[in-house]
């Protein structure tokens, strides 16, 4: 049965789409890439795949604003509960932060203050659940071209963004969270990309 609080396929493909049309970018491929990446490792798991691939989808929609960093995760949040989509809008708030804390967040903090402080709420209250962390993993693992290794992404992040205060937490946090998903599907995986990250990459 669908979940109304989570849209279908479908009905988050257009949403992306739609956002994709107010903010053209290479953050609507990285989206699909996070998808598809959720959706693999949902299986592998024995989680609902089509479920994570939705939220893959829908993780970023908060940029269909325009150029923010710390922002879109209000935004989005915002969108998706407009529209009914609570499970969604939860993703756009727990995906930035593997380590939850604002300190961590690896980026500009370019929220009000109100939004902030509702940030901090909800952080020093959330928790977790294997479909935070799945998109959290995909997040980390997908980049605007493809599926890379967890280095290079987190390398790629920071060379864009920075490092913040708890910057070490979150990456520490980020393998952590690979590592609890290797054990759950009974493999490295890696393996499940494994000619996609070799392209990515070496070449």
């Amino acid at each position: 049965m669908t979940n109304p609080l989570c849209p279908d396929r479908k009905e988050a493909d257009r949403l992306l789409t739609w956002a994709g049309t107010q903010n053209p970018g290479l953050w609507v491929d990285h989206c699909r890439v996070v998808a598809r990446v959720a959706e693999t490792v949902a299986r592998w798991c024995g989680m609902d795949g089509d479920r994570a691939y939705a939220l893959g989808l829908l993780h970023d929609t908060g940029r269909y604003e325009g150029v923010s960093d710390l922002h879109h995760v209000i935004a989005g949040y915002a969108l998706l509960c407009e529209n009914g989509y609570r499970d969604a809008a939860r993703i756009c708030l727990t995906h930035s932060f593997s380590y939850p804390d604002l300190r961590a967040y690896l980026g500009k903090q370019d929220c009000s203050e109100e939004e902030l402080a509702f940030l901090r709420t909800f952080l020093e209250t959330a928790e977790y659940d294997d479909e935070d962390r799945l998109i959290q993993l995909g997040d980390a693992l997908g980049s605007a071209h493809g599926v890379v290794l967890l280095d290079i992404r987190l390398l790629d992040v920071i060379r864009r963004h920075g490092f913040a205060e708890l910057g070490q937490k979150k990456i520490e946090t980020v393998f952590a969270i690979k590592a609890h998903f290797d054990r759950l599907a009974g493999l490295n995986i890696y393996t499940l990309f494994s000619d996609e990250i070799q392209t990515n990459c070496f070449g």
